[in-house]
C-alpha cells in the first residue's frame, strides 16, 4: 500500500531537487563547504493554512508543483515509502522560482508605466 503525506495547518511537503553545485561562472562548489547553499524543491502538498488566514482573506502562497527555494536548515525530513520528503512551515520558504521572460524593448507588448498622479491639476 502506498502512502501520501498530507500536511496540516500552514505546512507544506517538498521533494528536494538535486542541489546545483555548478555556478554560472563555472565554479564548482564542493560538498561540505561551511555555508550550505539554499536548497531547491518541488511542492508536493500544501496544508489548508491557519484559521485566521481564511478570515483575513489570505490564501497559502504556494501550490503543488511550485518550484521553491528554502534554507538548508529548514523543516524536518521524513521518510514515506522509502522517499525522503521535507515538511516545513510556509514562512520558512525563501521564495518561488519563476521563469523570467526577457523584456521586449519597444515591441508591441512592451510595458509602459502610467504617469504618476501628484494631485495637482
Amino acid at each position: 500500500m502506498r502512502h501520501q503525506l498530507r500536511p496540516l495547518f500552514d505546512r507544506i511537503v517538498i521533494k528536494e531537487l538535486e542541489p546545483d553545485r555548478m555556478r554560472q561562472s563555472g565554479l564548482v562548489v564542493p560538498p561540505g563547504t561551511r555555508e550550505s547553499p539554499p536548497q531547491h524543491g518541488i511542492v508536493l502538498a500544501v496544508g489548508p493554512g491557519l484559521d485566521w488566514w481564511g478570515s483575513a482573506g489570505v490564501d497559502m502562497p504556494v501550490r503543488p508543483g511550485d518550484h521553491v527555494v528554502f534554507p538548508a536548515q529548514a523543516g524536518t525530513w521524513v521518510d514515506v515509502d522509502e522517499e525522503r520528503l521535507l515538511v516545513l512551515r510556509v514562512v520558512e520558504l525563501l521564495g518561488i522560482l519563476e521563469r523570467a521572460d526577457p523584456p521586449v524593448e519597444g515591441g508591441a507588448g512592451a510595458a509602459t508605466r502610467p504617469p504618476l498622479d501628484d494631485g495637482a491639476g
